[in-house]
């Protein structure tokens, strides 16, 4: 399992970069991930991020875009301006989550 150097300590990461353990996650290190992909982190970030981890714990996987629209109340158009493009990869790796299924 690769390890990666962030914030002064070791993250434990697949061979993509996503964390493959979320308790290494902290809100230091999302801006850092964020930051890695071009990402300036707001609180409306963080709202999305701290659901999507809550959801995630609770469902034992990374919510779908649909799923943080649904339950979580966040505008999909919204997500694609938080996290232009990819929203639900880039969202999963800020929030120091698994790639969502079917997401490529």
């Amino acid at each position: 399992m690769p390890v990666a150097t962030m914030q002064g300590r070791e993250i434990h990461v697949d061979e993509e970069g996503f964390l493959t353990d979320p308790s290494e996650w902290d809100e230091e290190l999302a801006k850092q991930l964020a930051t890695n992909i071009g990402i300036e982190l707001t609180d409306r970030h963080y709202e999305v991020l701290r659901f999507a981890r809550d959801d995630a714990a609770e469902q034992g996987e990374t919510p779908t875009l649909r799923r943080m629209q649904a339950v979580g109340g966040f505008p999909t158009k919204e997500l694609f301006q938080l996290f232009p493009k990819k929203p639900a990869k880039k969202l999963s790796y800020v929030a120091g989550l698994q790639k969502p299924v079917g997401c490529v």
